[in-house]
């Protein structure tokens, strides 16, 4: 199955209502994921930029983005961004497929 990479930040609402009632968001996540059939592999939170990160794994990119798209319909979030992670060997598999493709520059 895929992996996927989302980094998210909370609203200063969502971060108060876990300082007066902490939880551990991880298992709501982990839930939302089982939903449709993958599995919570990490939940991270940070410094910086981001609040947190979590990696996914989903069993095709629709299932990652109804799971995405509920999370952010939900108002808990100030901002969530959600990439595919690529394998070696996917990598491998794209490097070797680049010369088939007839790529021109813009006005080449």
């Amino acid at each position: 199955m895929p992996l996927y990479l989302s980094r998210f930040s909370y609203t200063p609402e969502t971060w108060a209502r876990l300082v007066r009632s902490p939880e551990d968001r991880g298992d709501a996540a982990r839930a939302y994921i089982e939903a449709v059939g993958g599995e919570l592999r990490g939940f991270w939170y940070a410094f910086g930029e981001n609040d947190g990160y979590t990696l996914w794994e989903a069993p095709d990119n629709v299932s990652m983005a109804a799971v995405a798209l509920a999370i952010s319909g939900g108002g808990g979030l100030r901002s969530i961004e959600t990439t595919v992670l690529l394998t070696v060997d996917e990598t491998l598999d794209a490097l070797r497929m680049v010369d088939r493709i007839p790529y021109r520059p813009p006005g080449g």
